[in-house]
Order: C-alpha cells, then sequence, then structure tokens
C-alpha cells in the first residue's frame, strides 16, 4: 500500500469527480502538500453511472460562469494528460410540449443571450431538421444551445485526478476517513483506517467532497450539509442501426431527455416525485453498486418516451440503470467553509447535475481557499444558507422526493415546495391562517405571501402570466400605500452585538455611522476589502453598550459567520435572538392614525421620527416600535416578545377595523420595495456589488473613521464608477418582470434585471438592474439613451432613472 502521510496541508475526502476537480485546482494554483482520500476506488461513489451531460445555461451569470467553465475545461483535459474525457460539443436542444413552457424556454433563451450563451430559437419544424426521430405533434417551440455536449464522467475524473498528481497531489483509494478531528473550533487532521490498519494525518484544512456520504461525515462535527440520496434511472437502449450523432435531447414536459451515444440512446427521467435511498446510510461495502430495479416507476416515463421517439418502439434495452445521486432542500450544491468549524470546507451535493458542475466548483472553491475569499458572488450555492434544522433526516427525505423532479418541472416563479412544510413558523401563524394567508417558505420560515378573499381558493395557480393571487397583491399592495396594511415579518434574523468593545466593533464592520445615541436606527451595509456588500441590515442602539441587528431571514447564518469572523480579542459577545421576538410591520398613511387607537404614547414626528426606536405601549402589552420602512410609506416595524404577540396582534386587528386595516403578505411588500428601488440582498446587491455602483452610497461614511471597505470606497469615488443600479418601468403595463431579463441600451444588451416585480400604484412592471457606465458619463448622459427589456424574446420600452420612480424625496416616510 502507498504510504501514507503523517502531515498534509490539506485533506480531500471523497474521490468522485468533485473531489479530484478540487485537487487539481489546488495543485494548479501551486498547492503540493495536498492528499486525497478514496473510501474505494475513484468515480465508485456516484460519478461513474452519471450521464455525463453538459449544459452551459444555468438560472444565473455566475453559474452560468461555472458551467462554461467545465466544459472549456473538458476540452482541453485530454490533451493536458493524455487521457480522452469523451467530451462531445453536440449541442442540445429543449422542447417545450405547452404554451407555459414555450414561455420558460424561451426567457431562457433571453437569458443565454445576456450571459453571451450562444441561442438559437427553434419553431418545431426547425426542431425536426436538427432531431429527425422526434414527434413533434404537439411541440410548440424548441431551444437549441450549440455550445452544450457531452462526455464521459469517469474519464474527466480520472483525467482531473492525473492532473492533480502530475502536479504534486497524492490521491490514495481503499483509505477511509473515519473521523475529522478538532482542537478550539478548527480542523487539525483526519483520521482514517485502510485495510487493517489506522492512522491520523495531521492538517489545517479538509474539505468534504464525500457525496451521498457526505452528510453523515459532517454530522460527526456537528455541521450541517444537507442533502440525501435519491434513486436516479435511466435505460440504454441496444444498438440502433443508421442512429447518427445528435444533439442532447430535453422533453421537461415528460420529465425526459435523451443522449445518443455510440448509435444508442441514452432514455433518463426526473419524475415528479422521487424515491429517496439510503435513510439509514449508505452501505458501506458500497462501490460501483446499481440498486434494484422498478420498472413500474420507470414505466410512464417510457410510455411517453416511446411515443416521442418511435424508434424506441423496435429498440430492444440494453441496460436497465437504477442509482444513487445526493439531492438538497433546494436543488443548489453547496460550496464553502462550515460556519462552525474553520478549515472544514465543503464541495457537495450536486442534484444529478455534478459533472457540469465540478470542473467550475472545483476551481471556484480552490480560488475561495487559495485567496480567502470566494472569486465572485457564490451565495446561490454557499453552505452559509444551510439553517441547521436542515439536517433532519426525515425533512431530507420529505423533500427531495420533490426536488429531484423539480429539476424538470416548470420554473414558474414564487413556486412553492410542498413537502417539508411547517418547520419553523412565527408566533401569529394560526392568526394569519384563519384570515387567509397563503403561505410560502423562505429558509423554513412559513410566511404569508398573500391573503385570500372569502371563499376564494387558497393556493397557487402558477403562470408565466398574472397569477390567481394578482388582484389580492394590488389590493394590499395599494393599502398600503393608501390606508394602513399589517405584516408579520417574525423571520427577519435578529443579533444582539453587546459588550464592552461593541460600538467600536460594529463600526469597524459597518460602512455607515453607527456610534449614535441610543435609540437611532442606522441602516448600513457590512463591506468586504473589495467594497463588495456582504450583508444588508439596520443597527439599532438600544444603549451604550448593547446594539440589535436585523438582517434577512435567508442570510442569518452568513451574517452569523461574518460577525464572528472578525471578533479577533474585542469584548463582544454575539447572540442569535431571532426567535424571541415577533416582527409586525405596520405601515401606510394611516398607520399612526392606528397606533393612537392602540397606545397612549405619542407618535408624532417631534416625538418619534424616522430612524428611531422605542417602546411604546400597546394594548395590555408592550412593544419596541422601530420608525423605518421596507415598503416606503409612513410606518413602524413593531418587535414584541413571542408571549405577547398575539394580544398585540388582536389589539391591532381589532381597532383596525375603524381605520380600514388590511392584512398584507410578503408579495405586496416586494411589489412596494421595488417600485420604492429598495435593494433586495441576493439579488441586487451581493458580494460581487461594489456599494457606490448599487446606489449605495448615502449609507457610507468615510469620515467616520477605518472600516472594512473604506479604502475601496475612496478609491471608487476618484476613479468612478463603471456601472449603476438602474430602476426601470415598463411602458408597456401587460408584461411582468421577474428577473434576469436583459437590459437593452440603444439596441444593444448591457446586462439584465437583477430583480422584478409589479409597480401597483405605478402602473407597470418595474425592475432593477445594473448599467455600465463611463467613470465620466453623467447621470443625464445616462439616461439619455433609449432602453428597453427583453421578455421571452418580446422587446418592450421602458422608463428609466436612477432616482426611485416613486416618492423620490422619500417625503412619505418621514410624514
Amino acid at each position: 500500500m502507498t504510504e501514507i502521510p503523517a502531515k498534509a496541508r490539506i485533506v480531500i475526502i471523497g474521490g468522485g469527480i468533485s473531489g479530484c476537480s478540487v485537487a487539481y485546482h489546488l495543485a494548479r494554483l501551486g498547492w503540493t502538500d495536498i492528499v486525497l482520500l478514496e473510501r474505494k476506488q475513484l468515480t465508485s461513489g456516484t460519478t461513474w453511472h452519471a450521464a455525463g451531460l453538459i449544459g452551459q445555461l444555468r438560472a444565473s451569470q455566475n453559474m452560468t460562469r461555472l458551467a462554461k467553465y467545465s466544459a472549456d475545461l473538458y476540452a482541453k483535459l485530454e490533451a493536458e494528460t493524455g487521457l480522452a474525457t469523451g467530451f462531445r460539443q453536440c449541442g442540445s436542444i429543449t422542447v417545450a410540449l405547452t404554451g407555459e413552457r414555450r414561455e420558460e424556454i424561451l426567457r431562457q433563451a433571453a437569458l443565454a443571450r445576456a450571459f453571451g450563451v450562444e441561442v438559437n430559437e427553434l419553431s418545431p419544424a426547425e426542431v425536426l431538421a436538427r432531431y429527425p426521430h422526434l414527434n413533434i405533434a404537439d411541440v410548440v417551440a424548441g431551444v437549441h444551445l450549440p455550445g452544450d455536449g457531452q462526455a464521459d464522467p469517469g474519464n474527466i475524473a480520472l483525467a482531473l485526478a492525473k492532473g492533480a498528481r502530475t502536479r504534486g497531489a497524492k490521491i490514495l483509494e481503499q483509505v477511509k476517513v473515519t473521523r475529522i478531528t478538532t482542537a478550539g473550533g478548527k480542523v487539525t487532521g483526519v483520521d482514517w483506517e485502510a485495510q487493517g490498519d489506522k492512522g491520523h494525518i495531521a492538517c489545517d484544512l479538509v474539505v468534504n467532497c464525500g457525496g451521498m456520504w457526505g452528510r453523515d461525515l459532517a454530522a460527526q462535527n456537528d455541521v450541517t450539509l444537507p442533502l440525501h440520496a435519491c434513486e436516479h434511472f435511466y435505460i440504454v437502449t441496444e444498438n440502433i442501426p443508421g442512429l447518427s450523432q445528435l444533439p442532447v435531447l430535453r422533453v421537461p414536459d415528460e420529465c425526459a431527455y435523451y443522449k445518443e451515444d455510440a448509435g444508442k440512446i441514452l432514455l433518463g427521467a426526473f419524475e415528479p416525485k422521487a424515491k429517496p435511498w439510503g435513510m439509514g446510510g449508505i452501505p458501506e461495502d458500497f462501490c460501483f453498486d446499481q440498486l434494484p430495479e422498478d420498472v413500474d416507476h420507470f414505466e410512464p416515463i417510457l410510455e411517453k418516451a416511446i411515443s416521442r421517439m418511435p424508434i424506441l418502439q423496435s429498440a430492444g434495452i440494453h441496460t436497465f440503470f437504477n442509482g444513487p445521486e445526493s439531492f438538497t432542500p433546494d436543488d443548489r450544491y453547496y460550496l464553502g467553509e462550515a460556519p462552525n468549524l474553520r478549515g472544514y470546507w465543503v464541495a457537495a451535493g450536486y442534484n444529478s447535475i455534478g459533472i457540469v458542475s465540478s470542473g467550475g466548483a472545483g476551481m471556484a472553491l480552490a480560488q475561495w481557499m487559495h485567496d480567502g475569499e470566494a472569486p465572485f458572488d457564490l451565495w446561490e450555492v454557499d453552505i452559509r444558507r444551510a439553517q441547521p434544522f436542515q439536517k433532519n433526516r426525515r425533512y431530507l427525505k420529505e423533500r427531495v422526493s420533490e426536488t429531484l423532479g423539480l429539476l424538470y418541472a416548470d420554473h414558474f416563479p414564487y413556486r412553492q415546495m410542498e413537502t417539508s412544510r411547517g418547520v419553523r413558523r412565527s408566533p401569529l401563524h394560526e392568526h394569519l391562517k384563519v384570515r387567509g394567508a397563503v403561505f410560502g417558505e423562505v429558509a423554513g420560515w412559513e410566511r404569508a405571501n398573500w391573503f385570500a378573499t372569502h371563499g376564494q381558493e387558497r393556493e397557487y395557480r402558477l403562470s408565466w402570466k398574472r397569477q390567481n393571487w394578482f388582484a389580492n397583491q394590488c389590493t394590499e399592495h395599494m393599502a398600503l400605500r393608501t390606508g394602513v396594511g399589517l405584516l408579520d415579518m417574525s423571520s427577519f434574523g435578529k443579533i444582539r452585538v453587546e459588550g464592552r468593545d461593541a460600538a467600536a466593533f460594529l463600526q469597524r464592520l459597518c460602512a455607515n455611522d453607527v456610534d449614535v445615541p441610543a435609540g437611532r436606527i442606522v441602516y448600513t451595509q457590512m463591506l468586504n476589502a473589495h467594497g463588495g456588500i456582504e450583508s444588508d441590515l439596520t443597527v439599532t442602539r438600544l444603549s451604550e453598550t448593547a446594539f440589535f441587528l436585523v438582517v434577512p431571514g435567508a442570510t442569518l447564518q452568513r451574517d452569523l459567520v461574518w460577525l464572528r469572523k472578525h471578533l479577533a480579542d474585542a469584548f463582544v459577545t454575539i447572540t442569535d435572538v431571532t426567535a424571541a421576538e415577533a416582527v409586525l410591520p405596520l405601515m401606510g398613511p394611516r398607520a399612526r392614525d392606528l397606533l393612537r387607537l392602540v397606545s397612549p404614547d405619542d407618535l408624532s414626528n417631534a416625538a418619534h421620527p424616522f430612524g428611531t426606536a422605542r417602546e411604546i405601549e400597546i394594548g395590555l402589552g408592550l412593544a419596541r416600535a422601530h420608525r423605518v420602512s421596507y415598503v416606503g410609506e409612513l410606518g413602524w416595524e413593531l418587535y414584541v416578545s413571542a408571549d405577547q404577540a398575539a394580544h398585540v396582534f388582536e389589539t391591532l386587528v381589532t381597532a383596525g377595523a375603524e381605520v380600514g386595516l388590511k392584512l398584507c403578505g410578503l408579495h405586496a411588500m416586494d411589489s412596494c420595495r421595488i417600485e420604492k428601488a429598495y435593494r433586495h440582498f441576493g439579488h441586487d446587491i451581493t458580494d460581487e456589488d461594489h456599494v457606490l455602483e448599487a446606489g449605495l452610497g448615502f449609507a457610507v461614511k468615510t469620515e467616520k473613521g477605518d472600516f472594512i471597505g473604506r479604502d475601496s470606497v475612496l478609491r471608487k469615488r476618484d476613479s468612478g464608477l463603471s456601472r449603476r443600479m438602474v430602476q426601470f418601468r415598463l411602458r408597456d403595463p401587460e408584461p411582468l418582470l421577474f428577473h434576469n431579463e436583459p437590459i437593452l441600451r440603444d439596441g444593444k444588451i448591457v446586462g439584465q434585471l437583477t430583480s422584478g416585480n409589479y409597480g401597483h400604484a405605478l402602473g407597470g412592471a418595474i425592475g432593477l438592474g445594473y448599467v455600465p457606465c463611463r467613470p465620466d458619463e453623467t447621470a443625464a448622459e445616462l439616461l439619455a439613451s433609449q432602453y428597453t427589456i427583453d421578455v421571452a424574446g418580446r422587446i418592450f420600452d421602458a422608463e428609466a432613472s436612477l432616482a426611485p420612480l416613486y416618492d423620490p424625496q422619500s417625503t412619505r416616510v418621514r410624514a
């Protein structure tokens, strides 16, 4: 057996394509003290049986960037290593069988144009010309991506392993990692066993590339890695005479994909309800194994396939394959360092797109480890988005039975998960439910998205057009604009930062000046060294030594990591208090009228101005009233201890009948915020977006002294902006915007919308997006151009503005 070293800089656990890619890319960066340990043989888990589809277009620009990188890498690996990867750039075709799917794939084609991916929109006849074996009787449209292709997954992994070895990495098979050792909250090494021997490798870093084994391995160190294996089925036909090379074909309306390979057809499926596997753990001896056939489960897919491609009627089945692959609760994989254990990195959970993802993911993770920061915005796949409760195995088993099928389901906007619901609920959940709330879920939180009227069905009717709740959103939106609305935002992340050094600590992290008197609220960002936005939050000073931070519920874990990462030796305590308080935003021009009915406190501008917080009485209880707004109206966010939340809610609702109070959902809040051009973290602002280019310079105070990102802000102010956040309103009131629609300036694509919604007060769809500009370009010059937006291939005129189109002077929030 090859000698196993006693020390290494890094140990990579798992010899599938993910682990081999991480090793290869670290070695390319000059790391030499690399050890990869594989429990059995390289590729023996999931990689060996993957279909090997290489599709470049993903749901966002950076995920597309990673997929394109993978395709480019695989095309070059054979020349570098001498191992054939089987990569063939045969292109791909996706066909639509319904009008809704047609809208989806045409939006994807528009997205491809914005991302610089070559794309052709096809009529049914053009689909048939490129794929002559297809029954196109009910095909309504197609999209062709010439740069897509297919490859041999096992050979790619072996080529990556060879490339890593050539540069000095040690790759050892038949060595199982039994435990990752730690001390002081940091990785110290791994214990291993092999052929009866046992030992330890001391190291500073590990990467869990364990695939479907990764969850249980991570759990040993209390690291949350939410994934679960599912059975994945495909068949391979016997040789079909005369079958020429064909593009990869996807028929998502029939849950099927087709790959021609060496004169045979591989037919695979992402069925609507999947079969989770390995609930009790993956068998110890699993190696190049497959699971029992389940012809009954696959039969509905096969029946439709035979009708779709008649040549299959006479083709024999050479292989019926069933193998496990790991899936995650949101169909996105995990990259990054574990939030609670320094030196513990993850690259796992690829949701059946591991081959096209692993090349780029390995590059990104290696660069991240090398530089100490992500090479670009990777929040979509960041391990910090995982919620601690998601390690629950029953939760995972139920959820992945759905997420596998969602890969080929219609990707409608506002689609809600149906499985594993109800885990996290606000204290007001049942009160909202009986009043017609229709819930969505974010980070496990059940949140009222809209309220059904009496007799209206309480579920989504999904579409790319106006959905069944559009009128409800309009009513709630206008209540917030013209009357008063009440929301439940208990899902906000809430963090107490307190101690002797709390003020100095937050001054170092925040771009705005948070050293303010007690009771003041400061809107701010926490920046990285490049001026990118790591967190978007409000900071309320409670006392000389105590601050209260409010962040989005989805980013809470990320924000906690960022705070704790920079603690050093500061005398500060950081506490997650999210579950302790309910949050009731009371918003609208009549918000003060309602509060006067239930509280004896003075709520005038003089006594309670915008940007301040203080305790008030409501009914028989108490609330901390924060005078802030995410909808752009007069209002307060009422923070109420969980035990008093129901009483305060009932008091407001009862009194609210006198002033026309309307219960409102998150959809209305979002449509209001986009009218006001308020930014949304994760869409409009990320760690890759400079705070000045995001239009948030008003929240940056360089004169206060040093803080993270200050030098970058000063440099950007001197050099000028290279792009600016612009708000758009479609002049045609009919189309809808969601996000990623291409922005055209004078007829040329210059970017894509970062977010979109309907502006019911402004009378049209509203979008936000970045527009490139010259550093010396004036606002007047930027806005003098003609702007249009591409919506599924149709071009619509848009009004553009740098100031909010709704209430640009913000007089309403200070009313």
